[in-house]
């Protein structure tokens, strides 16, 4: 009898639970309510089954209990529950395939007047890319995959010279118009979902995949990769917003096309060294850096994210929270750069400067600071000398209390908050693995070591 009633009491309280439960899907923010409906035709299926084979199994324990006297019969087989048993399997496997074939059927049906682009995955980033005015991408190779060519763009297709090229997490879509979104990864199996849109498709090495969808809401939702795609995987995050078509077109119009990209001139040292007179009053002459002025050392660090930074500087994307004391007096500093050819300009001179290892100002015990690392390094590199395709800068020779300053404002909020930083909020998180100071510090002197 305690059986019996246990077993009543499950089922009563799953009921209960499921029917209190603050856990339900996330309002759907595209046209597959049929997916929704799929789902909770499943549950119905599923739910009924299990409230049914529980009770049957409560009764059986009360009904054929052990009564003395009472002597059980043995019956090798009973045709009609056999039937019965078949029959109603029948119809429950019916119940929940069914429509997911008939769902199934439409998500591989892309609409002919479906708007087309691309996501590119690699660890751990998201790209897109846009077909341009002749509404058609251009090929891709992986032969061609670069850190001056990250999509792989095939430099000799004329289609692809006007595609819109999107480096950034956060993606932009029209609403009330269905888009095919074209998979592609460039590294490992990665995973296109957005929770809102229903839909999800992997993004498979060597293969382009698909799937479509229309947004019906605007707003702005999260873009996870749900596949273990290595050990940043959890921070694999990007946003997609949806909007009316003139904001999208003018959100479009903002990013380079193959072609522009391919004729960014190269910084100017000679124009440049002038203008850094003005960096050079705090970072050093030979931009080595001043742990005076708290200016880090500058000279060996990657073109790419000198410019990418000063221009978070200049646009306010850095130096604007209230606590981030030197990252206000490095904005307006930036903001005397006053267009990209002169950012160009400074960077390349920058570049033309000695890469002498900064001082190390950091004791602290580098033999735990290894194992640390090795999440670092995944992003970093082994050699600490930085990774582009990663969006990972140099480490290694670099100022070790600049480091320390930086991973605190990250833990603390202070940098990596804001809406333009593409990708601070990804070292956010990846800084919240260090427990406590001891960790930053033990972290950046295992850093000075590899030199």
């Amino acid at each position: 009898m305690v059986v019996a009633i246990a077993l009543i009491l499950l089922v009563d309280f799953s009921v209960i639970f499921h029917l209190l439960s603050p856990w339900y899907l996330t309002p759907i923010a595209s046209n597959w309510s049929s997916i929704d409906n799929t789902i909770s035709l499943t549950f119905w299926v599923t739910g009924s089954v299990f409230v049914a084979v529980n009770l049957f199994m409560a009764y059986c324990v009360v009904r054929y209990r052990h009564r003395k006297g009472m002597r059980a019969e043995y019956e090798p087989e009973n045709k009609k529950l056999e039937a019965w048993l078949v029959g109603l399997t029948a119809v429950g496997i019916a119940g929940l395939l069914a429509p997911g074939l008939l769902v199934y059927a439409k998500i591989v049906t892309v609409p002919e007047d479906a708007a087309v682009f691309e996501v590119v995955a690699r660890q751990w980033h998201w790209a897109y890319r846009f077909p341009g005015r002749d509404g058609v991408l251009g090929t891709v190779d992986a032969r061609f995959v670069s850190d001056k060519n990250p999509f792989g763009m095939n430099p000799d297709d004329l289609l692809g010279r006007d595609d819109v090229l999107v480096a950034s997490p956060e993606v932009h879509l029209p609403i009330g118009t269905p888009v095919k979104a074209l998979l592609r990864s460039i590294d490992v199996l990665h995973d296109f979902a957005v929770p809102q849109f229903r839909v999800k498709m992997d993004l498979v090495p060597g293969m382009v995949t698909r799937t479509w969808f229309t947004p019906t809401r605007a707003g702005k939702f999260d873009l996870l990769c749900e596949q273990l795609c290595g050990i940043g995987h959890y921070v694999m995050r990007g946003k997609v917003v949806v909007e009316e078509d003139d904001a999208f077109q003018k959100w479009l119009s903002g990013y380079p096309t193959f072609a522009q990209s391919m004729a960014q001139a190269a910084g100017d040292a000679e124009a440049g060294k002038p203008l850094f007179a003005v960096c050079a009053a705090c970072h050093g002459a030979q931009a080595e850096g001043n742990i005076a002025m708290h200016a880090p050392k500058l000279s060996g660090q990657g073109d790419w994210y000198l410019i990418r930074q000063l221009n978070n500087f200049r646009h306010g994307a850095r130096g604007a929270h209230d606590k981030d004391f030197y990252g206000k007096q490095m904005a307006p500093m930036a903001a005397t750069l006053t267009d990209d050819a002169a950012v160009n300009n400074v960077v390349a001179y920058i570049k033309t400067l000695p890469e002498n290892p900064a001082p190390v100002t950091l004791k602290d015990n580098a033999t735990d600071g290894r194992s640390i690392y090795v999440t670092c390094a995944a992003c970093h590199g082994s050699n600490g000398r930085g990774i582009q395709a990663m969006n990972a800068p140099r480490l290694s020779g670099m100022s070790d209390w600049y480091m320390v300053t930086q991973l605190k404002n990250f833990k603390q909020g202070i940098r990596g908050g804001h809406a333009n930083d593409r990708y601070g909020p990804q070292m956010a998180s990846m800084a919240a693995m260090l427990t406590d100071d001891q960790a930053t510090n033990r972290v950046v002197a295992y850093i000075n070591t590899i030199r």
